[in-house]
């Protein structure tokens, strides 16, 4: 039998809290089985909270403080660490970054910007610049280092199958300068390969398809139904509806359908790359 991994108390604040929750369950000699009895939730989602791992929602942290007896300890501060958890996130975000971390498979269509889990620290510097144009640069540090934090999904022991679909015009419209586009582009190609996720490039002479409007994920999970996650500029909606994430993936595999093979678009991303490293990429543009 392995040996019991305890949380990191000292990692983040969820961190702190789930550590805080699991001595006080074993403090009174309850195991996760009997603490959650009585409530609506499942034991594993208890456990992935002990391990900072998952969002504590109200009613389970009123229902924790009566079995526990902790005086509302963990009501108290559940809100703060939700606040914690998205440090440097949008609020609307919120909900699917913790979904991600926990997500079996990923799967993106990305037709303005380049998913955040293939951004370079430059590249998420320059897109929250120019969202956020009076933001201070505190601020922007804040949201790019929580954007680079986001990789670490692929450190786990079971990390996510990740798939990303994206339009061709984003590894050809020029956001940062040369060196640092090619920088960009042989990140990606990169962490596909080392985190042997698949990647496809829609091809600009793809013409009309499925998803011409808007950027989208879908997630599925071990033991949850799979949800959708639709963002534009500075929203975002988490859908949850069976019938319409099925429309979502059914659409998704038509983009699928539609894209370059995952080979072909890896050559493509990498010669955009030496384009931009030898400045080919302006010649070919004039």
């Amino acid at each position: 039998m392995p040996a019991r991994k305890d949380p990191d108390a000292s990692a983040s604040v969820p961190c702190f809290y789930g550590a805080e929750l699991r001595y006080q369950r074993e403090q009174a000699g309850l195991t996760l089985q009997t603490t959650v009895e009585g409530s609506y939730y499942a034991v594993s989602y208890l456990s992935e909270i002990e391990r900072g791992q998952r969002r504590m929602p109200r009613d389970l942290a009123v229902h924790c403080d009566k079995v526990l007896k902790t005086d509302g300890f963990f009501e108290r501060h559940c809100a703060a660490v939700h606040k914690a958890r998205r440090a440097g996130h949008a609020e609307y975000f919120a909900d699917a970054l913790e979904m991600e971390q926990r997500a079996e498979s990923i799967e993106e269509w990305a037709p303005t910007l380049i998913p955040g889990l293939l951004q370079t620290a430059d590249y998420a510097r320059a897109i929250v610049r120019a969202a956020m144009p009076r933001a201070s640069d505190d601020e922007v540090e804040n949201k790019v280092a929580a954007r680079m934090s986001r990789t670490a999904v692929f450190e786990g022991a079971n990390p996510p199958k990740f798939w990303a679909i994206l339009d061709e015009s984003l590894i050809r419209r020029q956001v940062l300068p040369d060196e640092q586009m090619a920088e960009l582009l042989e990140h990606i190609a990169e962490v596909v390969r080392t985190t042997h996720s698949i990647l496809q490039i829609l091809p600009e002479s793809a013409g009309i398809h499925a998803f011409m409007m808007g950027e989208l994920r879908v997630m599925t999970f071990a033991d949850e139904p799979p949800v959708a996650y639709a963002e534009s500029l500075h929203s975002g909606q988490l859908i949850d509806f069976p019938a319409l994430v099925k429309q979502y993936r059914e659409s998704y595999d038509l983009l699928r359908a539609a894209a370059l093979s995952p080979a072909a678009s890896l050559a493509l991303i990498e010669a955009a790359a030496e384009d931009y490293r030898n400045g080919k990429h302006r010649a070919r543009l004039e």
